[in-house]
């Protein structure tokens, strides 16, 4: 699962103490595992090699540069869904060319940088889009090589924040229409609709949508390929589960054992397919390290209040989602054998774990046995923490943004550091004259005053 485990009743990141780290680099902050990252890219790689996907992982779910750089270094290319996504890319060294770049609502500009960078394939979400594409290929001179993103109608069962393929999706287009999309765009010299891309949901903790998505998808391409139409490749997503619980997800040789039967002779055909995998990767490969600030108890509820909350990591406050929390050096009697709601140890208590933020929705944990010993100064383990943590984190109540931290073995670097008040209003300090000519005939109430 990672390479997270308690030693002794102390926490350990690799080899080295957790404690240690968040004295040398304060908390709240990030530590994520290099081993984890690595093995957990390898796995993935092993599991779907039949049809030798390219692997593009997804920028969004944990965009920072050192851990771009270490899944680059093993062969990775990128799913981005920004121009600032494939800068950071870009940054890390990445080939445009293995980059994918989706997202509803791509600007100009930022179709133009992607061009000119010379991105691999765009993901194109809507008839308006693709059409902008072309105008924008066209005036540059440059081909774009765009794949058409779909939605197969499949309930992943996900949290209907995280369902994307559903046909009322606001992503992509239905398969019908797809159809009529390749009729009326499919010919464009300049922009290349030559691809597919399906990306159902996350996380998904069963076999089974897929297998309908990619079922739909044959199909479709057996469909296009009687009208004219020839698809080069095929981008699966990705949405493959975590476990935020012991065990929770299936094996990715399970994932990789439903779809590569449907997708091989696809392959065999010269299909080239694409994954996007983000939560599988990383998600287990993080933790966040809080510090108990209070303890309280008010009527029958009782808090521990922390130094952040919903700021530093947004999941559970914003899906309601389960992280399994637990103190860094919790002693030998009260190490948890299994990550789970409640791990059933003597001496917890049931207790909220809140933060500091004006917010009565500021919260990590509501109702969670925790040991009732939980008093100011320790510290508390978010575990599964590096999928949708830090890239969701934000500087409400003018908080700092915390440090992250990257451990290989027995080394530890701070790949960002912590924010201070100053950084706060860096931004704010740098102001300049807006040069804006309020044109008069629309603004009737300036013509008044000017008489």
């Amino acid at each position: 699962m990672d390479l997270f485990e308690y030693r002794n009743g102390e926490l350990f990141a690799e080899n080295l103490p957790v404690r240690a780290i968040a004295e040398a680099a304060g908390t709240p902050c990030y530590i994520y595992s290099r081993g984890t990252l690595e093995s957990h890219y390898d796995r993935l790689v092993e599991a779907f090699a039949p049809i030798a996907p390219l692997v593009c992982y997804s920028v969004k779910s944990c965009p920072n540069l050192s851990v771009l750089k270490v899944l680059h270094e093993r062969g990775a290319g990128m799913d981005v869904v920004s121009g600032g996504e494939l800068f950071r890319a870009r940054a890390a060294g990445v080939d445009a060319k293995k980059c994918v770049y989706a997202g509803v609502g791509k600007t100009d500009r930022e179709i133009t940088y992607a061009l000119k960078e010379g991105i691999g394939l765009f993901n194109c979400e809507s008839e308006e889009e693709f059409e902008n594409i072309a105008r924008i290929a066209r005036e540059n001179g440059i081909v774009a090589r765009v794949a058409l993103r779909i939605n197969p109608d499949v309930d992943p069962k996900t949290h209907r924040y995280t369902t994307t393929g559903k046909k009322e999706s606001k992503f992509g287009v239905d398969l019908e229409r797809a159809r009529r999309f390749f009729e009326k765009y499919g010919r464009d010299e300049f922009a290349l609709l030559e691809g597919l891309h399906l990306h159902i949901g996350s996380p998904v903790y069963t076999v089974d949508p897929y297998r309908e998505a990619l079922t739909k998808t044959a199909s479709l391409v057996d469909d296009l390929a009687r009208a004219g139409f020839t698809i080069r490749s095929i981008d699966l997503g990705g949405g493959f589960g975590a476990d935020y619980e012991s065990s929770q997800t299936p094996p990715l040789k399970e994932y990789a054992q439903a779809i590569i039967p449907l997708a091989k002779p696809l392959f065999d055909r010269g299909i080239r397919f694409i994954l996007e995998p983000g939560r599988t990767i990383v998600a287990n490969a993080g933790i966040l390290v809080v510090e108990v600030l209070y303890t309280k108890t008010s009527g029958e509820k009782r808090f521990a209040i922390c130094n952040a909350g919903m700021n530093a990591l947004l999941r559970p406050s914003h899906y309601g989602s389960f992280h399994f929390m637990w103190p860094v050096v919790p002693g030998l009697d009260m190490t948890p054998a299994r990550r789970t709601l409640d791990p059933k140890l003597p001496g917890t208590a049931v207790q909220d774990v809140v933060g500091p933020l004006c917010e009565t929705g500021d919260f990590l944990a509501l109702d969670r046995a925790l040991p009732a010993s939980l008093s100011r100064g320790d510290l508390l383990a978010v575990f599964t923490a590096g999928a949708y943590g830090m890239s969701m984190a934000n500087r409400y109540n003018s908080s700092p943004l915390p440090s992250e931290v990257l451990v290989s073995g027995s080394s530890a670097h701070i790949v960002r550091s912590r924010e201070n008040f100053q950084d706060l209003i860096e931004h704010e300090l740098q102001t300049s004259a807006l040069n804006v000519i309020a044109p008069l005939k629309n603004a009737p109430e300036l013509t008044r005053t000017a008489r």
